[in-house]
C-alpha cells in the first residue's frame, strides 16, 4: 500500500475530510490531495503531526511497518506460537488422510496460516527421519509444550 493510500485510509478512519486535515496542518486541500494521490510527499514535520493525529507511527505512514500502531493485539494462537517458536514440543498434525505424531518438533517460524516446522517422523520398522517443512496450522491437532531443557 502506498503512502498516499495509507494517509487517505488513516484520514477516513478519523472521519476527516481533506479540507479538515489541511486546516489542522496549515496547508491547502490540494496539498492533501496530492499527498493522497502520491504526486507529492508531505514534509517531515507534517508526517510527524499526522502520525500523532491518526494515532499511528510515522513508520506506518511511510510504509515501513505494515501494522498501524492502534491495531488490535495478536490473536491467542499467534501469541502461543510466538511463545513456543524455537522450543521443543510434541506435535500431532493431519497429513494425507492420517495423523503424524512427532516426539520431537520445533516450530522454527510461522506466518499467517502456516508454520515452518522441524520434526522427527517416527516410522514403523525403519529409521527415524528428520524433516523440515511448512505445514498449515489448520492441520495441527495437538501441541504439547515441553519444559525447557527437558526430554519430555
Amino acid at each position: 500500500m502506498s503512502m498516499g493510500a495509507r494517509l487517505a485510509q488513516a484520514r477516513r478512519s478519523q472521519n476527516l475530510t481533506q479540507e479538515q486535515l489541511a486546516e489542522r496542518l496549515g496547508v491547502t486541500r490540494q496539498a492533501v490531495s496530492r499527498w493522497e494521490s502520491d504526486t507529492a510527499y508531505p514534509e517531515t514535520d507534517k508526517i510527524v503531526r499526522m502520525a500523532a493525529l491518526f494515532e499511528v507511527s510515522c513508520d506506518y505512514l511511510l510504509g515501513i511497518n505494515e501494522v498501524p500502531a492502534g491495531d488490535k493485539p495478536p490473536s491467542p494462537v499467534t501469541r502461543l506460537l510466538q511463545e513456543i517458536t524455537g522450543r521443543r514440543v510434541l506435535l500431532t498434525f493431519y497429513e494425507e488422510d492420517d495423523f503424524v505424531f512427532c516426539d520431537y518438533a520445533c516450530i522454527l517460524d510461522f506466518d499467517g496460516g502456516w508454520a515452518n516446522v522441524e520434526f522427527v517422523r517416527r516410522k514403523k520398522n525403519r529409521e527415524d527421519k528428520r524433516e523440515e517443512r511448512l505445514i498449515p496450522l489448520s492441520s495441527v491437532r495437538t501441541i504439547t509444550i515441553l519444559p525447557e531443557g527437558g526430554e519430555g
